[in-house]
């Protein structure tokens, strides 16, 4: 069993590409054609982002290198360790919304320092895979559209993160402790 899983993950792609490239040539799609110009369409993409990317880097820098982010977690530590989070884990909470790369390589150093199977380590763990970057995500999205009014999306989002990070302390509590 575990050899035809290990087959069917390593070819899932390749027939996934192959089916999507016979199924527009079998209706008549000039496969090449269209795919130069989404490529076309992802470049100019991505060019309007850029600004969007770069001044949320920048916030983030500032963020991370005027001690805010210390100063938060200081602050939030004797409350946070009252619900059973450890203060290691603070600060990949606090980073995660704007940065993945932020908080996987601070993620890393966690699991470095306190081990995998510390329940720091698996909390953390299982909070990357329930949260989300969000402010990298809205850039992105709405950056790639030019919508500048978010409306409510921000909001409902950070609540979204807060629901993964309560679930991730909840389920973490229920099998690992």
């Amino acid at each position: 069993m575990i050899k035809i899983i290990n087959l069917l993950s390593v070819l899932a792609i390749p027939l996934f590409i192959s089916g999507i490239l016979v199924y527009g040539y079998s209706k008549g799609v000039k496969v090449y054609e269209v795919f130069v110009e989404g490529a076309k369409e992802g470049i100019l993409t991505s060019l309007r982002i850029i600004p969007y990317l770069v001044a949320m880097f920048v916030a983030i820098g500032i963020f991370r290198s005027s001690g805010a982010m210390e100063l938060i977690t200081h602050a939030l530590a004797p409350v946070m360790s009252r619900l059973g989070v450890p203060s290691e884990v603070l600060p990949i909470i606090l980073i995660r919304p704007m940065s993945g790369v932020a908080a996987l390589g601070m993620f890393t150093d966690l699991v470095t320092r306190v081990g995998p199977d510390s329940f720091a380590g698996r909390l953390s763990a299982t909070m990357m895979g329930s949260t989300e970057t969000i402010f990298y995500t809205l850039s992105v999205y709405f950056g790639s559209v030019g919508i500048t009014n978010t409306r409510h999306t921000l909001l409902a989002a950070l609540c979204a993160d807060l629901a993964g990070i309560m679930a991730s302390l909840i389920i973490c509590k229920l099998v690992f402790v």
